[in-house]
């Protein structure tokens, strides 16, 4: 039996959230022009790599152990004392990711546990604490800089370690209630930000991450964000700004991020209430089920389904990082490098389909999306089980072809109704390529 997918036009369906309302009419931010070119560049890149890289990989549990565990901060920090990944090697690290045909790679300067991955000056809890005693983020950047990738720094808005930091419903193994000053911990954020800014030359994104820490509290939490995203434009106008906070983009911010979701979705449930805006999109996930190294968890996702979920991100116009969690010795999981292989082995042959793509303007649930370059239209197809797609067409076909081999599928073309059928996919394919002109 056939199996028939009619597809609507996604503007009825999926594509007004891809252009939903502007920010505010009020909007005081105003991007630079460097600003729009580097928004312009990033929604070309599709493919970024995310590391979540720290001291809790030594323990092997992820990046939230400290809180989780209930632990001592003091005894946990103790943890930098044995810290020497002595495997780790930028322009290893930076060769894979472009091989895997990544475009940019985002590092974790500074997660929840307060821990800094570069020689900052303020703070002692950083890789100056370390037998390591070398600049990751500055090794890194060099890295990226030299073979052209663009370069992003994850940065923590909490601190679970920090006296200063005002608790919110993390983190509460500190013990340190009542010695909360925001303004001083502000402070310490935009030096610690100044230095990533000057020190390293461009960073093309800062990638905040911790509001939600205060979405319980009985009365709004005073973040200051619109004073933070001036400071970081002032030093590099030309930096994006993303917020990982599940809500609707704040003024200042130049990307919108959807953790573990594609925009427009909340498989995950952390996107309820997000809409989606008109902002370059991005959506992070994990390789398996965790973000920092976890010993345990072989909950890695097949190939496909990961060159599936590019293909989906691609098809709402927005951008897919995908984690690797170092190990603690530096080196980075075979099963992670795997993947990226074969990921960069099939976007050496589709990254047409993907890179510098608009949203399509179809799509049938996780069976079809689609992608635009021009005049030419990507039909992805990610079931095998699909045999036959109608879909609406105003405009004339010129061709249909299947990239994989350069045939032409049995297709009719009919009162602005295209339908391609007898297709046979074979059920190792993941992303079944189509043309349309």
């Amino acid at each position: 039996m056939n199996r028939l997918l009619k597809i609507c036009m996604a503007a009825l369906v999926g594509g007004c959230l891809l252009h939903a309302a502007p920010l505010r009419a009020a909007d005081p931010y105003e991007p630079s022009p460097e600003n729009r070119e580097a928004r312009k560049q990033f929604a070309e890149s599709r493919f970024g790599i995310f590391l979540h890289w720290g001291i809790y990989s030594l323990f092997g549990q992820g990046e939230w152990y400290l809180s989780n565990a209930g632990l001592d901060p003091a005894e946990y920090a103790k943890a930098a004392g044995a810290f020497y990944p002595h495997r780790f090697d930028a322009r290893a690290w930076v060769t894979a990711f472009k091989q895997a045909g990544a475009r940019y790679v985002c590092l974790t300067s500074r997660h929840h546990d307060g821990f800094s991955m570069w020689l900052t000056d303020q703070s002692a809890y950083s890789m100056a604490a370390t037998p390591f005693g070398r600049d990751i983020v500055g090794e890194l950047a060099d890295e990226c800089h030299r073979q052209g990738l663009g370069f992003h720094l994850y940065y923590s808005l909490i601190d679970w370690t920090r006296t200063d930091y005002p608790a919110g419903w993390t983190g509460h193994g500190k013990g340190h209630a009542g010695e909360a000053d925001y303004d001083a911990y502000f402070d310490f954020m935009k030096r610690q930000l100044s230095e990533l800014l000057t020190r390293y030359g461009r960073v093309d994104c800062i990638w905040l991450d911790g509001m939600w820490d205060h979405n319980r509290d009985s009365t709004a939490f005073a973040w200051r964000m619109e004073e933070l995203y001036d400071h970081i434009h002032a030093l590099q106008p030309a930096c994006l700004i993303g917020n990982n906070h599940h809500i609707a983009p704040l003024p200042g911010e130049d990307i919108q991020i959807f953790e573990r979701d594609v925009p427009g979705e909340n498989k995950a449930g952390l996107s309820a209430g997000q809409p989606v805006a008109r902002l370059p999109l991005e959506t992070c996930q994990t390789m398996n089920g965790s973000w920092g190294y976890a010993v345990a968890d072989r909950r890695y996702k097949p190939t496909a389904a990961l060159i599936r979920l590019l293909a989906r991100t691609a098809g709402k116009g927005a951008n897919l990082l995908l984690n690797v969690g170092p190990q603690p010795d530096g080196a980075l999981p075979e099963k992670s490098l795997t993947r990226l292989d074969s990921m960069g082995r099939w976007l050496a042959r589709y990254g047409e389909t993907i890179y510098g793509t608009e949203a399509g303007p179809w799509h049938a649930g996780d069976s079809i999306v689609t992608t635009r370059r021009g005049n030419r239209l990507f039909l992805h197809v990610l079931s095998p089980n699909v045999e036959e797609v109608e879909l609406p067409v105003p405009f004339r076909v010129r061709s249909v072809r299947t990239l994989a081999d350069d045939s032409t599928p049995r297709h009719t073309a009919h009162n602005g109704l295209l339908r391609i059928y007898g297709l046979e996919i074979d059920r190792s394919c993941p992303d079944y390529v189509i043309e349309i002109k």
